[in-house]
Formats: structure tokens, sequence, C-alpha cells
């Protein structure tokens, strides 16, 4: 049985001394980007991990919780990652914790910034989101043992706490909504093919179209960004299209992309609502606000926020989770932008 990869081992790969990967591993040591990215990737190609449980008995618990996320662009908002942190926050301030929130970098280096955290005890656990297939955060923490819990889902075969939205019963409630009204041509403008909450959401719909016996035209299913442009685009497309043939009503999967259909369909002297039905999916502040106010789905952010946090806490204590996966399903706010219109 080969013998366990010692700090020793770490400093003779990476050229330093062990007291200076010490002090790199617990944030402590003021070297030169060169010099620690040198004993980084000595970690990684060794395999090292330093005794946790042992350094644990030194050094008192951290009670922060790291959160990371995906940063979107300058020129977009995400409203529902920010209600999350808010729920977060307020959840592990009432237990005695508290968030150390943290952009995550969308390349390799990611597992670099996990790797110093755990390393130099600066945080007890960690929250997830903006997960998907092959989520590379979710297979290191994993192969490590440290407490997470994520905001959604990955790997069908991966076994780890998350809770998250019914994406696909939400798509369901849409559809069977604007079926409800009349509709029978139904587009749909979702996100690239490996987005895996895209999968979900779109799974709703196609089963909801199925199930009343609806075919889909491939060409009603649009993906591209999370952005209102190419929700204009998507749409525009479908206005090209002869009245007969083209969609009577549009499902997008996020408000933001909605919008950007809204406006589409309100440049071609069309109204919303009465010509053309447009369902989100968010229920984002101002959804209520636009004209005409935004049919969408209501995820539970909130309450999503709030059991991620007990859920960690109680990873980090070593409790049991009575119920280790979590699926909410959203609810269905009806409104204008969906309503009067029913196509002949």
């Amino acid at each position: 049985m080969p013998s366990r990869v010692t700090i020793k081992d770490v400093a003779t790969r990476a050229q330093v001394s062990y007291q200076t990967v010490s002090k790199v591993v617990n944030g402590q040591a003021q070297v030169s980007n060169e010099t620690r990215e040198r004993i980084w990737q000595a970690i990684h190609d060794l395999g090292y991990r330093p005794h946790i449980t042992a350094r644990n008995l030194r050094v008192r618990a951290s009670h922060m919780l790291g959160y990371s996320w995906r940063p979107v662009p300058p020129d977009q908002f995400n409203p529902i990652l920010d209600k999350l942190l808010q729920s977060m926050v307020e959840a592990a301030e009432k237990s005695g914790y508290h968030l150390l929130p943290f952009p995550c970098p969308p390349d390799h280096a990611q597992i670099q910034v996990y790797r110093e955290l755990i390393f130099s005890g600066r945080v007890d656990g960690f929250v997830l989101s903006s997960t998907n297939l092959g989520d590379q955060r979710i297979a290191y923490l994993l192969d490590t043992g440290f407490p997470f819990v994520a905001f959604g889902r990955a790997n069908p075969e991966w076994d780890f706490p998350y809770v998250d939205v019914d994406g696909a019963a939400g798509l369901r409630a849409a559809t069977e909504h604007l079926l409800s009204l009349g509709h029978q041509r139904i587009a749909l403008i979702g996100w690239p093919e490996d987005s895996l909450t895209g999968k979900f959401r779109v799974r709703g719909y196609l089963e909801a179209m199925q199930a009343a016996s609806r075919s889909v035209e491939p060409s009603w299913i649009a993906r591209g960004e999370h952005s209102a442009q190419f929700g204009e685009t998507a749409a525009r497309q479908w206005l090209d299209v002869p009245t007969a043939q083209r969609p009577t009503a549009i499902i997008a999967l996020s408000d933001l992309m909605a919008i950007g259909a809204m406006n589409a369909i309100q440049e071609r002297g069309l109204e919303v609502g009465k010509d053309i039905a447009v369902v989100g999916f968010d229920d984002v502040p101002m959804a209520q606000y636009l004209r005409p106010p935004l049919t969408s789905l209501r995820q539970p952010i909130w309450e999503i926020g709030q059991q991620i946090v007990a859920m960690l806490i109680k990873l980090v204590r070593g409790e049991p989770l009575e119920e280790p996966r979590v699926l909410l399903p959203p609810r269905l706010i009806a409104r204008a932008s969906s309503g009067a219109g029913v196509p002949g």
C-alpha cells in the first residue's frame, strides 16, 4: 500500500520549504503568484490532503459558510440569486454562522479556490448554485468529503444533498395553462442543450404537449443565451411565419427572455395576451409592473435559501439529514400576458 503523501513531498515537488507550503494552504503566506500556483499544482499532482480531522482539533470552527455562484455579465441581472443570498444570510446568522460569498470562475481555476478555502480552514461548508452535469465543484467536494449543499442538481448517479425547483412541473403547469385557453401552437424559448436546468424545464413542456396530443414542431423550440436579446430574436423568427402557421403562445425559460419576446411582439404592432400569449419563469419583482403584466412561474426562493442553510449546518455539525434531496414546485402566477387571447 503506497504511503500517504506528506507536506514535505509537496514542498519537494514545488521546490519550496515545507513551511512555505503550510503557510500557503493556510492562507498565511505572502508569496508570488508563480510560487503559489506551483504549490497548488504540486498538491493537485500528488493528491495531497491535509489531515483535516487532526487540524480541526487544533483550530476552532470558522462558523463561515462559503457560497459560490457563476457571475452574470454586467448588462444582465439575476434577482433570483440575489434573493437566495438574502435568505441564506438571514438563516445563517440566526444559527450563529456567517456567509462568505465568492464568485466561481468558469474554468479549472475554480477548484483551486475551494482547495484554498478548505485547507486554510476559512469555511466549514459550501453552498453551490448554478450547478450542471459534470460539475467539477461537486465532484471535488464529494471526493474530499467536505460538507456542501447545492441549489440545483447534477449527474443522477452522484449522491449529494441538494434543494432544487421542479422545473418540469413548472413548465407542465405553464403549458397546461395555455392549452386550457385554447392554444395549440405553443413555442418555447430555452437555454442551450448543455443546460441541465433547461433540460428539466423543456421536458415538462414536451410532456404536457404530449399528454394533450399536441405535436411540437422542431422550429417551435429556440435555444440560446439567457438574455432579453435572444428572447427578441427567437420571437421575431416566429412572427415572420404566416399567421395561420405561427405559434399563438410563447413560454420562455426566464422572465428576462420573456420580456425580450414581448418587445418583439409589440414592435410588430401586436398585442401581448391577445394576439400572442407570453409566459415567463422566475416571477421577478418587475413582472407584475410590465405592460401587460407578465404571467410567470414563481420559485420559492426564500424557502430554498432557508432550507439549504439549515441542511448545511446539520452536515457541518455531523447530524444526519432526514431528506437530503428536496424538490419544490414553482407556482404559476397568471396575469394578462397570457390572458384574453384565444387563437382561432
